[in-house]
């Protein structure tokens, strides 16, 4: 396989693993070496299903890695290094990652920098991983405390949308992905951002909508240079709160949304009716922290590591409207205190 072809954006499989199967079966796949990333998780309650539905991988090793965020350390992405040599893995081996948004960012780190590159199959088990981490080929593991510090843009050959594996997640779970759903409904789309904040259970068709505006977005832009930014609202005080407050990636996303959306109406213009019904929706779902000025100063430290923030600036994507996102908006420190100070009021 070309270079070009193996950097261009993956398939989006919607039909399940009967339709991962048959593309499996295609003679692009022939005489593959396949090698399944997975957790203690997706070991027990989803890789059954994978091999008994997907024949090509009867024979396939399988590496199993920590649980969560534990698992994106160079030390853990050096010791599947090593599983796969001692397995024989070469240039035509495929790895698929089977788990959540950890999971499959380390596979696909791991695939980038083994024999300079082999193909991997993204196979997410987690309502985040569908919407959002197993789609537009960022990989990374976390270094110097710094979460995806290290890692290449590098795309899966496939995502595969299985939501059986959904009925295995508990209901905070769900939560999590949620709130990348509703973000990246905030910045597209204003009728399916509506949809999904008065809706009372998340839809197969709303997964599948979610997906596709990413993968378009990634197409557009797939090295992060302009408007995949937009994809990154909320994130810059997400990441902080993430590391800080060992919160769920998902739901340190949403608390971080709620601090832009205050920034948007200071600084943009945004209605204040659109920051209030957020809150007001976030509120019935999580519990607000109570941060102080000495856990806001801890704090500022981790968002400059942000990787969008240029020439010692904190910049951000803010809303001037739902559906209108503004990237690399200047943020100042104070700025930042008073939107993290009135959080939890």
């Amino acid at each position: 396989m070309r270079y070009e072809d193996m950097m261009k954006q993956g398939k989006m499989i919607f039909g399940g693993l009967s339709a991962m199967s048959r593309e499996l079966q295609k003679e692009d796949w022939q005489g593959v070496h396949y090698t399944i990333l997975l957790d203690e998780n997706t070991f027990q309650n989803c890789l059954p299903t994978l091999v008994s539905q997907v024949d090509s991988l009867q024979e396939a090793e399988f590496i199993e890695v920590p649980v969560g965020e534990e698992c994106k350390s160079l030390e853990v992405a050096a010791q599947v290094w090593q599983t796969l040599l001692e397995n024989g893995a070469d240039r035509h081996s495929v790895i698929v990652n089977l788990g959540g948004g950890a999971v499959c960012d380390l596979g696909g780190f791991v695939a980038a920098g083994f024999k300079r590159g082999i193909r991997y199959i993204n196979v997410p088990t987690t309502l985040l991983a569908m919407v959002d981490a197993a789609i537009g080929g960022k990989t990374a593991v976390d270094f110097g405390g710094v979460k995806n510090s290290i890692g290449h843009f590098y795309p899966s050959s496939m995502t595969v949308i299985e939501p059986v594996f959904l009925q295995t997640l508990p209901q905070e779970e769900v939560l999590n992905g949620m709130f990348e759903m509703v973000k990246t409904a905030l910045v597209s789309d204003a009728a399916l951002y509506n949809r999904l904040l008065t809706g009372v259970n998340i839809k197969s068709s709303d997964i599948k909508e979610i997906a596709r505006i990413k993968s378009r977005v990634v197409k557009a832009d797939p090295y992060d240079n302009s408007i995949r930014k937009i994809l990154n609202f909320g994130h810059t005080f997400g990441h902080a709160i993430e590391t800080y407050s060992q919160m769920p990636h998902g739901v340190a996303v949403g608390i971080g949304m709620s601090v832009a959306m205050y920034l948007s109406v200071k600084k943009l213009g945004l209605s204040g009716e659109v920051y209030h019904s957020y809150s007001k929706w976030l509120k019935e779902r999580v519990t607000l922290p109570k941060y102080t000025l000495k856990n806001i100063e801890q704090m500022l430290p981790l968002m400059y590591q942000d990787k969008k923030n240029a020439a010692g600036d904190l910049r951000c994507v803010l809303l001037q409207e739902v559906g209108a996102a503004v990237i690399d908006v200047c943020v100042l420190d104070n700025e930042v205190r008073d939107a993290f100070l009135k959080l939890a009021q």
